[in-house]
């Protein structure tokens, strides 16, 4: 079996993969050729302003009194620039969002193997294609522009990293120690003439990164004083900074300055995904070339913006974040940046016709010429009577419509110019589009065959293995049946290898288009397993029918609640009616009522608001001490049913230092926000307490006993120590509530084999060791009950995954929740921190899982083939589900979904064994065994 799961596990990946190569490969081509504006720009340098983490409505609201935040900027808007929104794309972080505004291009998800730092693929931007680009700020944007550009022009001040300390006093801090930083430079340049010179040099940026407002927005919620105070802050730094810049350039009136955000933030201090309040961020632009206020008048928008600004009078100008980069390039007059997909918006540029329309068709050039390389690379490397072009904007069209333009501008004709280029790049876009996905539907159909095949091969190993249907044939039918299926396969193996090989594909298009060969031949050997399943279904045909239906709406009811989280209450709500629909309430009304008490508890859990909105460690606390108190409850119930063994010396000791260890985690947690609360930063002895609390968890349940309630006890206790101090709110009462459903699920699970007249693995359920290795010859075979305890598994694994989180907040980064162990941004360690917070609900089911194949008799792997098959059939669904089109929160939403059910199965495999471990093993240790006797 380790060779079936080293197997499933290597296809599970590559199924993960296919989705980044079918919706996520990098949209960069190269080999352009950079296009600039002959004419003389209206600006010689610039300065971009982006603070991090700001919300547009957050910038331009009135506060309480009536009053702007941001009185200079307030003044720019009504006096003296242009404005807008900027809408920005998902993932709604930082590195994509400065790509975007610097590079014009919309980032693929390759960027996060890098933790946004680095360039995982190199690509121009405005700073590599400027005389020069002095940047201040954080150490987690600089350097990927920086390390990008060629030569040594880009030049980055940053403070150290243990400055983003969310913990920090004041996190407004950081944008001080910029605006503190350039003011020095630009003092400093007076007296060196060498930097002068360069400083005075045409095509020059400046770039300021202030993290302030993350951060603060981050530790207080953007709602809070210290986020709006921040506001202020980096109003006022900007006002100094602008004079100090025009007093050493003279008040040449040579400077534009720009001021937008990265991403914006919730309510509830995280960013990431799709919601307004993380893709709406300002857009303020004013100085040399840019428009001056315009008058607006019946403005219409989605939103109502206008009016809760005060600024109907003022015409607002939203962009794409992706049109900054070319705003920025058209007025300094560098080079477009050569993979830019942004749209030039016109109406921020205060300058002539002629130089609008010029630089128009300059931005359609470099688009189109994008289109052009993308279209030969993939006619170059596609056999030529499978080449499909793009119909709408075939290479002459193109040519065509710019020697058009040219004679419009010719002709002084800039409007007809400008809008026959702005057609053309729309078409540009649009075919560059279709040439990044044209192997889309070839790419998708092999890894549906896959996993079809998969799931195929996985049912057939069920029937095959597990169940009676499997009947023994002789090797010379095996021979008759098979003698052609090697050469077959192998044949259509060499043909597809061929083609692949003609057309110079990448290297994982071998990996989806082969791996269906080896799977669907494993399937077809077994031709007579197939034939017997079919009799059987032919046999039975309305049952068979029935529980078709019965298990296609399993499956719908768990996908719906991917959209529904209300869908997870509507099931455990069904689950509470089991014991009186199997008749088990009469033979165990304890174990029965209490099922359906914390089945109707648990259901609660997706019908409350999604975690992280409203921080509460009161709820952290209760959720604490209820756990304690239900330890107590536990083990004397133990002493009470003095079973044949119970305890030792060192078990007692373990399950003390456990509860000890959660009352510990609770006073870590309220003297951690506290500290936090007070601004005293994180206490080294919490940080300390906590690490240690985090790396016993897995380790102290080895200690204890074997036997099954006791080894269960231990690991949930373990787990709960580490889940109190990850927790910030109500959600600290989930792994308790769903620890004691599942415990109810094994007593009555056992209760299930009785009643169908199986032999259990032992008298009494307690006296079950998990360390005892079970006698083949009394595994059973499958039946139909267990494809029922199979989907309770996968719908308790759902509920795990969404009963207090839904994908909104999955994807939003939200640091709160690891304030005990540390407070300075680390996206490594902060993601592996939240992960294991989601995976803690996932290992208390899974060893209950466990638990109940040894107390049903079944095989260790009987259960979790039935498991892989359910799941794959919901992430086959979700694979026809993504969609590139329609919202960005939409087309994000439909990846997550992807992407979350194959790391879910792929988690399942790995904490299969990881289950397997903690509920077998046992670290000796010297103890006195105490005996109770009967």
């Amino acid at each position: 079996m380790l060779t079936f799961f080293l197997m499933g596990l290597l296809v599970h990946l590559i199924f993960f993969a296919s989705i980044f190569d079918i919706y996520f490969t990098s949209p960069l081509v190269h080999g352009m050729t950079p296009h600039r504006t002959a004419l003389t720009p209206p600006a010689q340098r610039l300065v971009l302003f982006v603070a991090d983490g700001l919300r547009a409505d957050t910038l331009f609201e009135l506060d309480e009194n009536g009053q702007t935040r941001s009185p200079f900027l307030r003044n720019v808007v009504e006096q003296s620039g242009s404005w807008g929104v900027s809408h920005t794309r998902v993932p709604t972080e930082s590195r994509p969002g400065h790509v975007a505004l610097i590079a014009g291009f919309y980032e693929d998800v390759s960027a996060v193997a890098k933790g946004w730092k680095e360039n995982p693929v190199e690509f121009d931007s405005v700073f590599n294609e400027s005389t020069h680009t002095w940047c201040w700020g954080s150490p987690d944007i600089l350097p990927m522009f920086a390390k990008g550009a060629s030569g040594d022009h880009v030049y980055t001040r940053m403070y150290p990293a243990e400055m983003e300390d969310f913990a920090a006093q004041d996190a407004s801090k950081l944008d001080t120690w910029v605006f503190n930083e350039v003011k020095t430079f630009f003092e400093f340049a007076k007296s060196n003439e060498t930097l002068s010179t360069k400083m005075w040099a045409h095509e020059v940026v400046y770039f300021l990164h202030l993290l302030g407002l993350d951060t603060n927005g981050h530790a207080h919620r953007p709602m809070s004083s210290e986020y709006k105070e921040n506001i202020r802050t980096v109003d006022k730094g900007i006002q100094e900074v602008i004079s100090v810049i025009e007093d050493f350039y003279r008040n040449d009136k040579k400077t534009a300055f720009i001021y937008t955000s990265d991403h914006g933030m919730t309510e509830w201090g995280s960013h990431g995904a799709g919601h307004p309040s993380e893709t709406l961020t300002p857009l303020v632009a004013w100085g040399a070339g840019v428009n001056g206020p315009l008058v607006g008048s019946n403005q219409q928008f989605e939103d109502d913006f206008l009016q809760e600004w005060k600024l109907n009078d003022r015409k607002r100008v939203d962009v794409n974040q992706a049109d900054i980069a070319p705003l920025m390039a058209a007025l300094i007059g560098v080079p477009f940046p050569l993979n830019s997909v942004g749209i030039l918006p016109l109406e921020y540029l205060n300058n002539s016709d002629q130089y609008k329309a010029e630089c128009m068709l300059t931005n359609t050039m470099q688009i189109l010429e994008q289109f052009t390389v993308k279209m030969i690379h993939k006619k170059e490397t596609t056999l030529s009577f499978l080449f499909s072009p793009f119909i709408p904007l075939p290479l002459s069209k193109g040519q065509d419509m710019l020697r058009t333009a040219r004679i419009y501008i010719q002709q002084q004709q800039y409007d007809e110019a400008i809008s026959l280029c702005k057609s053309l790049v729309n078409l540009a876009l649009e075919g560059l589009s279709y040439y990044h996905t044209y192997d889309r539907v070839f790419l998708g159909i092999s890894v549906v065959l896959g996993f079809v095949g998969w799931i195929s091969y996985a049912f057939v190993l069920i029937v095959k293995l597990h169940t009676g249907l499997s009947q023994p044939i002789s090797k010379l039918d095996k021979l008759r049946s098979n003698d052609h299926l090697p050469a077959v396969f192998t044949g259509a193996g060499m043909v597809i290898t061929l083609f692949l090989l003609i057309q110079s594909c990448p290297w994982t298009y071998y990996i989806y288009c082969l791996l269906p060969i080896p799977v669907w031949y494993a399937v077809m050997k077994e031709t007579r397993i197939i034939q017997n399943v079919i009799n059987l279904v032919l046999t039975y045909p309305a049952k068979s029918i029935g529980y078709l239906l019965l298990f296609i709406l399993g499956i719908e009811t768990m996908v719906a609640s991917f959209f529904h989280r209300q869908v997870l209450t509507f099931g455990l709500v069904s689950f509470a009616g089991w014991p009186l629909l199997s008749k088990r309430f009469q033979q165990n009304k304890v174990m029965s009522f209490s099922w359906i008490s914390f089945s109707f508890i648990l259901a609660v859990f997706p019908l409350m608001p999604v975690v992280g909105r409203s921080p509460n460690i009161t709820l952290v606390t209760a959720a604490g001490l209820l756990t304690v108190i239900c330890s107590f409850i536990f083990l004397c119930s133990f002493e009470m049913a003095k079973a044949t063994l119970v305890e030792t010396t060192v078990s007692r000791s373990v399950y003390a230092a456990q509860v000890a260890s959660i009352i510990l985690s609770v006073y870590i947690v309220n003297t951690t926000h506290s500290s936090l609360a007070d601004k005293h930063g994180l206490p080294l002895s919490s940080q300390v307490i906590s690490w240690t609390t985090l790396a016993s968890s897995l380790l102290t349940p080895l200690l204890s006993s074997t036997f099954i309630f006791q080894r269960l006890l231990s690991i949930n206790l373990s787990l709960m120590s580490t889940y109190v101090l990850l927790s910030t709110g109500y959600e600290a009462f989930f792994p308790l509530v769903l620890s004691c459903l599942v415990f109810i699920w094994i007593n009555l699970e056992r209760e299930t084999i009785r009643f169908h007249n199986i032999p259990p693995a032992e008298k009494q359920l307690s006296m079950i060791n998990f360390a005892q290795k079970s006698d083949s010859t009394h595994v059973r075979h499958l039946g139909l009950d267990d494809i029922r305890r199979s989907y309770f598994f996968i719908f308790f694994i759902v509920t795990a995954f969404f009963g207090t989180g839904n994908i909104a907040s999955v994807n939003s980064f939200d640091p709160a929740s690891v304030y005990c162990f540390l407070t300075v941004f680390n996206p490594f360690v902060m993601g592996a921190l939240m992960m294991w917070k989601i995976l803690i609900p996932f290992v208390i089911v899974m060893c209950a899982f466990e638990s109940i194949q040894v107390s049903t008799r079944l095989s260790s792997n009987s259960l979790f083939l039935i498991v892989l098959v359910i799941s794959d059939i919901m992430a086959l669904h979700f694979f026809f589900l993504v969609k590139d089109y329609g919202s960005w929160l939409d087309i994000g939403t439909s990846i997550s979904h992807y992407v979350i059910v194959m790391s879910m199965t792929i988690f399942l495999m790995f904490l299969s064994r990881l289950a397997e471990t903690l509920t077998t093993w046992r670290i000796g240790l010297q103890e006195k065994i105490k005996h109770h006797f009967t």
